[in-house]
């Protein structure tokens, strides 16, 4: 078996960690099947947020019995000390917990310091000596603010997109990591679904010693292929090699990664997220409910597209997110009239 040391946190961890955002999509009963089979499997990290809807709630009910054996993350989308009091506080009631592990601020747009006007870091400082949170952490999908927040010595660990597709500034950033004791905990292992082989994304992963993945999981049987990890892990043969090497090929250049921070909020209602990676999706995953009639009527939404700029300026990767849009929209409109072949 596998396992991960968060940094100077001392945390311990199964190479596989357990990604609750999906369970908001199923009900308790299920979710806790979930939970309580990973747990006995040997997964032993658990990470949610209070923006994951009843994700937390679900964690509580299935798990609080159990609190002392397992490590819980959260996460707070607070802009100022108070918000980020009445957040933590819903996060332990919901967790049936008094403390958290590791407490994250949710994806800033900066890195909260000591002594800044809102008082986010004070704060947490505060619950830390409170005993309310063990760890401080940061998530994010922004390299420079990544990178920073290593460098500030100010975060025990840092969340970030990582993945074989993962560039050269992506792997000195966990390098980095490495070096200054920071943890370092990996979300889009699966590059938002863009790749398909979990035997793939985690063997690449396997040899990288410090990313701890966490594997968004929402159905049996995907728990099932991570957990036969943990016991058989897959090595980097020629096959899962040359995968990797035509899932870079071609995904090489600018594709959405569906983090989701372009939505809500747009004034058209275009499913962003969805349909600036929508060739992709159809090339690399079943077609048939893309191209059925709701899967057009979602993509045809992009010709309501008022050019408001919302999408791009949310981007944390940059994307010209409407030319993307137009982009799909048009290679889709192909696929549907039969002129170009899947």
């Amino acid at each position: 078996m596998s396992t991960v040391k968060l940094g100077r946190t001392g945390i311990v961890s199964d190479k596989n960690a357990f990604g609750a955002l999906p369970i908001q999509r199923v009900d308790a009963a299920y979710a806790g099947k979930l939970l309580r089979k990973a747990y006995d499997a040997g997964w032993t990290y658990f990470d949610t947020a209070r923006g994951y809807s009843d994700s937390e709630e679900k964690i509580g009910l299935a798990m609080s019995d159990i609190r002392d054996k397992i490590v819980i993350a959260t996460k707070t989308m607070s802009f100022d000390a108070d918000g980020f009091w009445e957040q933590l506080h819903t996060s332990l009631k919901k967790l049936k917990t008094d403390y958290i592990d590791v407490y994250q601020f949710h994806n800033p747009g900066y890195v909260p310091r000591p002594g800044d006007s809102h008082g986010l870091y004070d704060a947490m400082l505060k619950a830390k000596e409170q005993g309310k949170v063990r760890y401080i952490g940061i998530t994010n999908h922004r390299l420079p603010v990544a990178e920073e927040a290593v460098r500030s010595g100010l975060y025990d660990t840092l969340q970030f997109p990582f993945s074989y597709l993962a560039g050269d500034k992506d792997l000195a950033l966990v390098k980095l990591c490495e070096e200054l004791g920071v943890g370092f905990v990996c979300m889009k292992a699966l590059s938002g679904g863009l790749i398909t082989s979990g035997a793939a994304a985690y063997a690449w992963l396997n040899t990288v010693p410090n990313a701890l993945p966490i594997w968004g999981v929402q159905r049996e049987s995907e728990l099932d292929e991570f957990i036969s990890f943990s016991s058989t892990p897959p090595t980097l043969t020629g096959e899962i090699e040359q995968t990797i090497a035509r899932d870079r090929k071609e995904l090489a250049g600018e594709f959405c990664r569906g983090c989701g921070y372009c939505m809500p909020g747009c004034p058209a209602q275009i499913q962003v997220a969805t349909a600036a990676r929508m060739i992709q999706l159809i090339r690399r995953s079943p077609s048939a409910g893309h191209l059925s009639e709701q899967g057009k009527r979602m993509m045809r939404q992009v010709n309501e597209c008022v050019d408001c700029g919302q999408c791009k300026q949310a981007c944390p990767y940059g994307l010209d997110t409407p030319t993307l849009l137009r982009k799909n929209l048009k290679d889709f409109e192909a696929i549907v009239a039969g002129k170009v072949t899947i």
